[in-house]
């Protein structure tokens, strides 16, 4: 699937709040497109003179986010991921949307950090990628409507410039 490059959607308001598009697209549910996707955003990113502990929030988180997406939501199969990425007054706010199988009771798990003394193999799935996104992101929120999943969350920044 081709991405969906086209960024150059307007200032619009929300709930009050001035977004300012980061990135836009449509992409299939693979490792390489979420690699090419994450190597995007962090180029987008580099504009907003964000410091090297924000970026590093919503590269983690995203990427958390979208494997999972990739992993369990779609499994073996392949299917569209909706990635929009905006700056408002609040930081910068991530939207995904896909069509792949539901959160388990139609909710995201709690997450579990890491044991001291836990090895990477033995990480439980539902675990430490939800427990790295609870704690970077703040308005996380998950909904299951018309057959799809959409996932939000927000990072907050220091700050939340213009791009350069």
């Amino acid at each position: 699937m081709r991405h969906d490059d086209s960024n150059d959607v307007g200032p619009h308001t929300s709930e009050g709040l001035v977004e300012r598009p980061v990135l836009e697209r449509v992409i299939q549910s693979t490792p390489g497109e979420v690699r090419t996707t994450m190597a995007d955003v962090k180029s987008a990113l580099d504009g907003f003179g964000l410091g090297a502990d924000d970026c590093g929030s919503v590269e983690i988180a995203l990427a958390e986010a979208l494997n999972n997406i990739v992993e369990h939501a779609y499994g073996q199969g392949h299917g569209p991921i909706e990635v929009k990425i905006t700056f408002d007054d609040e930081g910068l706010k991530c939207d995904l949307r896909d069509r792949g199988v539901a959160l388990p009771n139609g909710k995201m798990p709690p997450g579990r950090p890491m044991g001291e003394f836990t090895s990477l193999e033995d990480l439980p799935e539902g675990g430490f990628g939800w427990f790295l996104i609870r704690q970077l992101a703040r308005d996380l929120t998950y909904r299951r409507v018309d057959n799809e999943n959409l996932l939000s969350f927000r990072i907050a920044t220091t700050r939340q410039g213009e791009p350069a």
